[in-house]
């Protein structure tokens, strides 16, 4: 897996034993590509399997960075791919290595952008973005971004969050969230 644009652009990245289905370049590319500049920015990956979304966030100018993955199997991979980014960059990604749904319950930050990656036969998407609009985990404009198979369709507004844009990567697509501001000035 190669880190696609920013500083780290080119860098390969170690694949973890187990079970992953790692993001396409392709899409990421893109979303990051559409997501534009994040200096300054916060970002948290969810699912993250190898790092290597949180990898990307940071080597695109991201300086808040957190990630989350319950695989123990992977705890060795994704420390080696994030250390590149303190080494490199003086950008530590913090790790969260427990289940996704354990984490959103307990979290206590704001983030400018939640990525969440969920294996595809996860059933339980759109219970983590009404978690997420619930604990109120963005930013005020901050979004969510989740990508699932296309045969698991996301209605367009879960909690406060309202669909603002939906990308299709092959069977892929990736749905993006906004705070709905109409429901926030209610």
């Amino acid at each position: 897996m190669r880190i696609t644009g920013g500083t780290l652009k080119g860098r390969v990245l170690k694949c973890p034993d187990g079970v992953i289905r790692p993001a396409m370049d392709r899409m990421r590319e893109s979303v990051f590509a559409i997501l534009g500049d994040l200096a300054g920015k916060s970002w948290l990956d969810l699912f993250s399997g190898s790092g290597t979304i949180a990898v990307e966030a940071v080597s695109r100018g991201a300086t808040n960075v957190d990630l989350c993955e319950k695989d123990k199997i992977k705890v060795k991979t994704v420390l080696e791919n994030v250390s590149i980014t303190e080494k490199e960059l003086g950008v530590k990604i913090a790790c969260h290595f427990m289940a996704v749904e354990l984490f959103l319950k307990r979290c206590k930050n704001h983030f400018d952008y939640i990525f969440l990656d969920p294996p595809f036969p996860y059933k339980f998407r759109k219970d983590l973005v009404e978690t997420i609009s619930k604990r109120d985990l963005l930013t005020e404009d901050g979004m969510v971004l989740i990508h699932y198979p296309e045969e698991d369709a996301l209605p367009d507004k879960i909690g406060s969050l309202i669909l603002c844009d939906k990308r299709i990567y092959g069977r892929s697509i990736v749905n993006f969230y906004k705070k709905d501001k109409e429901i926030k000035n209610l």
